[in-house]
Parts: structure tokens; C-alpha cells; sequence
């Protein structure tokens, strides 16, 4: 059965990563949901806008595949410029990663989700209740999904106050606040710190070798709070996938 991956949040979940820079992956097991059904992964995993890059879920799925040897399965729901409030239970990006996650969940075992958002909430009038509203989306799509994995979310980079598309950026240390409290207050809830990651020219977006370095973060968060038993429950692929995996 194919371990999937929930991939939710704004630009730097999607991957802003320059193509040309990008980190060779080997994608032979990593697989990416498109239309309802796993196709072998490819570039850029998110198509959210037309400068969608390299991601950091292609470093994670692949140190994922390596160490479990298994098949992992990208869901790409993030969207470029998104704040919080749009990914309310409800909303259309909320529903649009229900709706993935469903079709997903037909043929492969989702065991986590991955979050990386909060540049579009960094506003002196939004970033006081992050966590507040944050913690209410998760729990709601867990429990709409029926599901209790890991969630691992990111910090924002140091670099944001450099960033001149918005004065806004410099109260990014607010929102990395909001992050670590709510993996701490929260079970299987893991923060990644962005520490020492670089960006593109527009000091907005993580760059390629910066967001390989993050999907690797990830990996080792998620590590921590993953659960053996979940490994050894996993169901075996049905006939359904075993036909699709052959077409593919």
C-alpha cells in the first residue's frame, strides 16, 4: 500500500525551487495524485500557478521511500498566497483537500500531513490569533477524514524582513511563535525550523537546495513522532491498486 502525504499550506509548500537548481531526486517510488489517480512524480508536484518549482516534499518523499522502502504518494493541495483564512473548514481549499485526500485514501494510507503557511497572515491584525485558528482547521480536517497522524508544520525563513513586497514580512517571528506553541501544546504535532535556510532573489521564497534541506527536516520531525503500530496495521494493496501500479 502507498504511505501518502497530505501536502497543504501556501507558495512555499507548493515549492517556489528554480527548476534549473533543483536537486536531482529519485522519484522511481515516489508517486504524485493528479485527477484522483498516482502517477509517477514529476516537476513541478504543485500547479498552482505558473511559477511553481522544486518542493520540499520531493527530498521528504524520498528519504520517506529509502529509509521505509515503500511507495510514498504526494497529495499536492497548496496554493500560492493563501492566508489562513481561506483554508477555514469549508472553504474551497479546505474541501479541495478533503476531496483529494478522499480519493487518495482509495488506494493508499495517508500517514501524515505537512503544513507550511503564515507570510499572508503576518499582518499586526492577523498573526495574534494564528494558533487559534490553525488549531480549528486541523482538528477539523482530521476529523472530517477520520484521520489521527502526524502533523508537521514549518517555520518561516529569517530572511522575510529583507523582503520588499511587503513591511508586513518583519512580523514573521510572531507567526514561527504561534507554530512552535501549537507543536507543543498539540500531540502529534511537529515544528521544523527554517533556520539557516536561504531564498530566491525576491527574499519571499525558500530556494531549491534550501527547501531540499527542509523536506529533509520534515523527515526527521515526522520520524520522531510517527508510530510503529501504524506500520505494522497498513493494509495490503487491494486488486485496484495492484492494476493501476501496473499501468503506471
Amino acid at each position: 500500500m502507498i504511505h501518502s502525504f497530505l501536502l497543504i499550506g501556501q507558495s512555499n509548500m507548493a515549492g517556489r525551487g528554480f527548476l534549473e537548481e533543483a536537486p536531482d531526486i529519485n522519484f522511481e517510488r515516489i508517486k504524485v495524485l493528479k485527477n484522483g489517480r498516482w502517477h509517477k512524480c514529476f516537476r513541478p508536484v504543485h500547479s498552482d500557478r505558473k511559477t511553481a518549482g522544486f518542493c520540499l516534499a520531493e527530498s521528504f518523499g524520498e528519504k520517506y521511500a529509502t529509509v521505509h522502502n515503500v511507495d510514498v504518494g504526494l497529495i499536492p493541495c497548496a496554493d500560492g498566497g493563501t492566508k489562513i483564512e481561506q483554508w477555514h473548514e469549508g472553504s474551497l481549499l479546505y474541501d479541495n483537500a478533503v476531496n483529494n485526500a478522499r480519493l487518495a485514501m482509495r488506494t493508499s494510507h495517508i500517514v501524515g500531513i505537512l503544513w507550511h503557511q503564515g507570510e499572508s497572515d503576518c499582518a499586526a491584525e492577523l498573526y495574534p490569533t494564528y494558533k487559534e485558528r490553525l488549531g480549528k482547521m486541523i482538528s477539523a480536517l482530521k476529523k472530517e477524514l477520520n484521520l489521527d497522524v502526524p502533523v508537521i508544520v514549518g517555520g518561516l525563513g529569517d530572511y522575510l524582513p529583507e523582503c520588499t513586497l511587503s513591511e508586513k514580512l518583519k512580523n514573521y517571528h510572531h507567526i514561527n511563535k504561534a507554530l512552535e506553541e501549537f507543536a507543543e501544546e498539540n500531540e502529534k504535532v511537529g515544528f521544523v525550523s527554517a533556520k539557516g535556510l536561504t531564498a530566491n532573489p525576491d527574499m519571499l521564497h525558500f530556494n531549491s537546495q534550501s527547501l531540499y534541506e527542509f523536506g529533509l527536516r520534515y523527515f526527521e520531525e515526522f520520524e520522531k513522532l510517527r508510530e510503529d503500530k501504524i506500520y505494522e496495521e497498513l493494509p495490503s494493496a487491494d486488486d485496484a491498486t495492484r492494476t493501476q501500479m501496473e499501468l503506471l
